[in-house]
């Protein structure tokens, strides 16, 4: 069993009115969903939790640095740590 980690990515550039989050919660879906959450931030940037295995999520920040999402991402910073299992699902707050 691959051991879930807890990936907080904030990103920045034209990101928010433009349907990215709702972009982000279709991406991580599925049968081996990433838990988590996306939400605008008050400075413009949007905030993506999600926990699951490394792997989705080196995948999901992968994804996010491509600018193939709507809108315009300028960058993506990024944190890592353990999984605190506080999602069920993914929402977009």
């Amino acid at each position: 069993m691959t051991e879930s980690v807890r990936l907080t990515a904030v990103v920045d550039g034209r990101v928010q009115g433009v349907g990215f989050r709702w972009s982000v919660m279709a991406r991580v879906s599925g049968p081996d969903a990433l838990t988590g959450h996306a939400r605008n931030l008050p400075d413009g940037r949007v905030e993506v939790v999600a926990e699951g295995p490394q792997e989705d999520c080196e995948q999901l920040l992968a994804w996010l640095r491509t600018g193939d999402t709507p809108g315009r991402v300028g960058s993506v910073s990024e944190s890592w740590g353990p999984a605190t299992g506080d999602h069920d699902g993914f929402t977009v707050l």
